[in-house]
């Protein structure tokens, strides 16, 4: 496929007239699909697709327009001659832009992750085995996924990366499952072993009589899943610069007062560790890693191209959005074989749903807790509880009220397929929290 890409980016350059810049962001992948029911496949195939996205440029104005590819050149070419004539054209219309800015210092390079993915029959055949006398439903994902970056001044950037995703469920009625996902590089069967017991267990716990509890305060323990459901929705203006200069991000009473997280409380854009690649559509290259929070306090915001020309700062590679696409939450000491015995008394929050901002100034939360969410006493799971609304600050989430974060960290990838499969992921602890306020 790189070959391929090269290819298309070579017939750009000669579509290219006088003054002419283009730049290319190609994406890619070659991913196989298994859909279960009651523990049964129920829909399989294989999906290969390309796309690239074209920005012609003629000193500040431009337009952009994508196609999609079928992977033969002759057939294609065609397709890309009237995309961008027809950018040509509408670009002809349009004002100039004074926060256009695209790599200009060439900088090339390629990177291709080891496949060591598992062979697709053994996976499917590990996750029937799983699913044997239990209803247990999900889709896997697998597969290779490519993105690349090309400009008319001789840029070239590739990067392959292989990874699976199970997101999956033990189904037992109407609204009660225990939902998890397995998702990495490298297929470990003890590792997929263990969430499968943990599965069964609370599968076990899911079928008994719920209970509901009163609203107020509890001591919760917060998974990895359920973390990374607060993490993302903080990404929502959280860490752009965009959204800090026109004072819009929840985060500003971390950067005008005294607000601040727990010391040990770091959140990164790691790309290095993530499946996202490390140069964004604008062909700027993307830094290892960008502390976003550094234990506790505010570190850097994600700068996006245009934000970088509109506010006079250097970007770092951030997409439009200024959003993390590889975010990762520091690790803590709590042994995850320790956390119900930690938690003592309170509530086990397995997943949340439904989130938004109740007060974004305050950087104050609401969602649902859903599917797995347990009473917990004397660190034993006592019984499963109806749903529950929460409304916290993340300043008392992951600041005041936080008792600990897990040694242990899951990595978790986007299950989005929309289009294409998302390379957006995180890796995250779990969390012991005093006082968490449910309100319904």
């Amino acid at each position: 496929m790189q070959e391929y890409f090269n290819d298309v980016a070579d017939l750009l350059q000669g579509l290219l007239q006088k003054d002419e810049v283009y730049t290319a962001s190609f994406s890619g992948e070659e991913s196989d699909f298994v859909r279960f029911n009651k523990s049964a496949v129920r829909q399989a195939g294989a999906v290969s697709q390309r796309a690239v996205t074209v920005d012609l440029i003629e000193g500040r104005r431009h337009a952009a327009g994508s196609t999609t590819l079928t992977g033969d050149l002759e057939l294609d070419r065609p397709r890309l001659v009237d995309m961008v004539e027809d950018l040509r054209e509408t670009r002809a219309h349009v004002p100039e832009d004074p926060f256009l800015l695209y790599a200009t210092d060439v900088r090339s390079g390629e990177r291709v992750a080891e496949n060591r993915l598992p062979d697709g029959a053994a996976a499917v055949g590990a996750v029937r085995d799983a699913g044997q006398g239990r209803d247990l439903v999900g889709i896997y994902a697998a597969g290779g996924i490519h993105t690349g970056f090309a400009s008319s001044l001789g840029q070239r950037n590739w990067y392959t990366s292989y990874s699976y995703n199970l997101d999956w469920c033990f189904y037992h009625r109407a609204d009660k499952a225990v939902k998890t996902n397995y998702a990495g590089f490298e297929w470990d069967p003890a590792a997929f072993s263990r969430k499968v017991e943990l599965a069964a267990e609370q599968l076990a716990v899911v079928a008994h009589k719920p209970i509901a509890i009163k609203p107020g305060q509890y001591r919760v323990y917060l998974t990895p899943a359920a973390l990374y459901e607060l993490v993302g929705l903080l990404s929502w203006g959280g860490f752009g610069l965009k959204a800090h200069r026109t004072k819009q991000t929840p985060l500003i009473r971390m950067i005008e007062g005294d607000a601040r997280l727990a010391p040990g409380v770091t959140i990164s854009e790691h790309t290095a560790q993530g499946v996202a690649p490390n140069f964004q559509g604008a062909g700027f290259i993307r830094p290892e890693r960008v502390d976003l929070i550094k234990d506790g306090a505010f570190g850097q915001c994600l700068v996006s191209p245009r934000s970088a020309q509109e506010y006079g700062v250097p970007t770092n590679g951030a997409s439009s959005r200024e959003t993390p696409e590889s975010v990762e939450v520091s690790a803590g000491t709590v042994p995850q074989a320790e956390a119900l015995a930690r938690l003592g008394t309170g509530v086990w929050v397995g997943n949340l749903w439904y989130l938004n901002y109740s007060d974004r100034t305050a950087c104050r939360t609401t969602g649902m807790t859903r599917f797995a969410t347990f009473w917990v006493e004397d660190g034993q799971i006592k019984a499963p509880l109806d749903v529950m609304r929460f409304d916290e600050t993340v300043y008392r989430v992951l600041g005041q009220n936080l008792d600990g974060l897990t040694a242990e960290r899951e990595m978790i990838l986007d299950s989005d397929t929309y289009f294409k499969r998302s390379t957006v992921s995180g890796r995250l602890p779990g969390a012991l929290v005093n006082d968490f306020a449910f309100t319904l």
